[in-house]
């Protein structure tokens, strides 16, 4: 069954295919999932961060719900979505509305800054957000991260990375100038060892690491995240809008032309 973002529209004019940020065009031909290492990644990083019971479990930018679904499956002592997006904070809100939980919200605003006190959470879910933030940006939503975990408090996240961490630097400006242009939203990437370093920084000890090949637009990749049925109807939806088609090849050759520099990275930390 499509989701309802992709229903609201599916009647995309060329105008907004060509400018739309790409996680929303392919949100709107009906990809639900949008996580750079798929959907086995996430289930590494759901696994790992050990989530029971009497967790209270806050999820930055939870988009389309995939994640928010399984959270949900393990039935935590609260859950707390925190989205921006106006349509995806919608999407979420229907998404608990129809369920009969308890201590179950989503809030709209800022993973930089939310209106939630001190050290609510034990763990702390983050997938592809990070990523599209500036630096100055990305240290805020850590700092906040830090703010609401308790100590000991698990911080997962799950984020596009360059490899190999010895990259040259140039070509690294270059692979996230090249992404940025073709996905209509500026990307600030790092290596593996990056992204534990500005962990690090913020006052997380780095517990577990696992990466994946950054496969998005695949065939493979997509039968694995959406199934045969979900990729069929993703592409009889990219046929029927105006220059979809085109714009998804765009973007995955830029994925293809980099693939041996791009990695979704999953990272559990621990608050010091």
């Amino acid at each position: 069954m499509d989701n309802d973002y992709a229903k609201k529209n599916r009647s995309f004019n060329k105008s907004d295919v060509e400018k739309m940020p790409a996680h929303w065009l392919m949100a709107g031909l009906g990809k639900k999932v949008l996580r750079p290492g798929g959907i086995e990644l996430t289930g590494w990083l759901l696994e790992n961060s050990g989530i029971k019971p009497a967790d209270d479990v806050i999820e930055l930018a939870p988009g389309l719900g995939v994640t928010s679904k399984k959270i949900l499956a393990l039935n935590p002592k609260s859950y707390t979505a925190i989205e921006k997006d106006e349509n995806a904070f919608q999407y979420t809100r229907n998404l608990l509305s129809n369920k009969d939980l308890k201590n179950r919200k989503v809030l709209w605003g800022d993973a930089a800054d939310i209106s939630i006190p001190d050290a609510s959470a034990s763990i702390i879910f983050g997938e592809a957000i990070l990523s599209m933030q500036t630096p100055a940006h990305k240290k805020a939503i850590f700092a906040e991260a830090r703010r609401l975990l308790r100590p000991g408090g698990c911080y997962a996240i799950h984020e596009l990375a360059i490899s190999p961490d010895d990259i040259r630097p140039d070509l690294k400006k270059k692979i996230q100038k090249d992404i940025s242009r073709e996905i209509r939203v500026g990307v600030n990437i790092g290596t593996v060892d990056d992204w534990k370093i500005w962990l690090e920084d913020s006052g997380f000890d780095i517990e577990k690491v696992r990466t994946a090949q950054m496969k998005l637009l695949d065939p493979d990749r997509m039968i694995r995240d959406e199934g045969l049925t979900g990729l069929v109807r993703i592409l009889i939806n990219a046929l029927k809008a105006p220059g979809a088609l085109r714009r998804l090849r765009k973007i995955r050759l830029v994925f293809q032309t980099y693939a041996k520099n791009l990695r979704g990275v999953a990272i559990i930390a621990k608050l010091k």
